[in-house]
């Protein structure tokens, strides 16, 4: 592509509205994967007693392994929907921005 039509694209209000939906998006999901890390961490750290603490009676699974491994499953989780929307929303935005460029273009 030209840099005509990057500038075709930049100037377009719906560019704008992607860059800032994307942003709000990815920050949001940022803060919520970073709470997440490190509310475990502080939870290791000040509550030990917690984190070793057995699910019952003659299990060897205790309440950190098990919160460890649904920390995974949600972070996997929080991926697969930033790929869903990214995939989605995000790319439909994508190709009206490209289009609506070539099209001023011609």
């Amino acid at each position: 592509m030209s840099s005509s039509v990057y500038a075709h694209i930049r100037r377009n209000p719906r560019f704008a509205e992607l860059v800032a939906k994307r942003t709000r998006f990815a920050g949001l999901l940022a803060v919520t994967v970073l709470v997440i890390f490190y509310g475990f961490v502080l939870l290791v750290a000040f509550a030990p007693e917690l984190i070793g603490k057995r699910l019952f009676e003659g299990s060897n699974l205790t309440f950190g392994i098990l919160a460890g491994l649904l920390q995974f499953i949600f972070f996997w989780v929080l991926t697969l929907v930033y790929v869903r929307r990214a995939n989605g929303e995000f790319d439909d935005i994508n190709k009206e921005l490209v289009q609506a460029a070539w099209k001023a273009e011609k």
